[in-house]
């Protein structure tokens, strides 16, 4: 994989999925409105009681990003930021992972296939060739925290699909 290959397979995607994420974050606060749900009732809801909230995996799908892609652009990974956990809280924590993937340039990526990065999973330490850690690690892990989150809508009733997930698919309504 070269460097374009892996800013192309980190940068680009992770845009597209935070932006995604988004549209899920509207979906939920539109059906929190339009249910006479407190915004709670979506943002602290867990698809089992050890798993973290929507709100959560929101907010940690979001940091991944950063977490992802900066170690392969040969940068530090920026700080956390504090937002509250609300929509809108939400919303400018993805707004900020954005702007940041935004500043990297492709160049920045050049030998980024020679790189070993280190991330902590958990309790583990993983350290992984730059190809292998995007691949392996760190886009399944992101993926996870969107698909935890959509999962969790899912099971509270929004109606999102695949076609809200990721864009490309196209469903007559159903319901």
């Amino acid at each position: 994989m070269t460097s374009v290959g892996l800013y192309r397979g980190c940068v680009p995607v992770c845009l597209r999925y935070l932006d995604r994420l988004r549209d899920l974050l509207d979906a939920a606060e539109a059906h929190a409105l339009t249910h006479g749900l407190a915004p709670a009732d979506l943002l602290e809801a867990r698809l089992a009681p050890d798993m973290l909230p929507f709100a959560t995996q929101v907010a940690i799908a979001a940091q991944f990003t950063l977490r992802t892609c900066f170690p392969l652009a040969g940068r530090a990974v920026p700080p956390d930021a504090e937002f509250p956990a609300t929509f809108d809280g939400l919303r400018s924590t993805i707004a900020r992972a954005a702007s940041l993937l935004g500043s990297l340039d492709p160049a920045q990526f050049d030998g980024s296939e020679s790189r070993v990065l280190e991330s902590r999973a958990g309790d583990a330490v993983v350290t992984l060739a730059a190809p292998e850690f995007l691949l392996q690690y760190a886009l399944p892990n992101f993926f996870f925290h969107v698909t935890t989150a959509y999962a969790i809508l899912r099971q509270r009733g929004v109606l999102v699909g695949k076609a809200q997930f990721d864009g490309f698919h196209s469903y007559p309504p159903t319901r």
